[in-house]
């Protein structure tokens, strides 16, 4: 089990360093005021991917170490929300409205970075 929590630990990195691009990259185009284009959705998709991964690994880690430590559910309780915040992005993927896609996706990243934040803060006892 070493090895999973060692990946699980390591992909947290990923996802906040991918969230970080994904930050930046949709508040230009919100301000260019661009068009939400496949590289956007694949940013997006990538990210949501990442953070899939990482909390199956969380859910082995979770099952295999027991359910006995509050922190661990904490952690996976906020982890959870997390998840689901993520993939709420889909309520507005057939929309048209590229300002609408950049904003909303934006503040959802935002969220879901902090929950991620608070998340690991609660496990570790701090982010790094």
């Amino acid at each position: 089990m070493d090895i999973v929590r060692t990946i699980h630990g390591e992909v947290r990195w990923l996802v906040a360093i991918v969230a970080v691009i994904v930050i930046i990259k949709f508040a230009i185009g919100l301000i260019q005021k661009s068009e939400y284009k496949s590289m956007d959705r694949g940013l997006m998709s990538g990210l949501v991917g990442l953070i899939d991964i990482n909390f199956l690994l969380g859910l082995i880690l979770l099952f295999s170490l027991g359910f006995d430590s509050r922190t661990r559910l904490e952690h996976a309780g906020t982890m959870f929300v997390a998840v689901l915040l993520a993939h709420s992005n889909a309520a507005w993927r057939k929309s048209e409205d590229s300002a609408k896609k950049f904003r909303n996706n934006l503040i959802l990243v935002i969220v879901v970075l902090a929950l991620v934040f608070a998340g690991v803060t609660v496990i570790r006892g701090g982010f790094f």
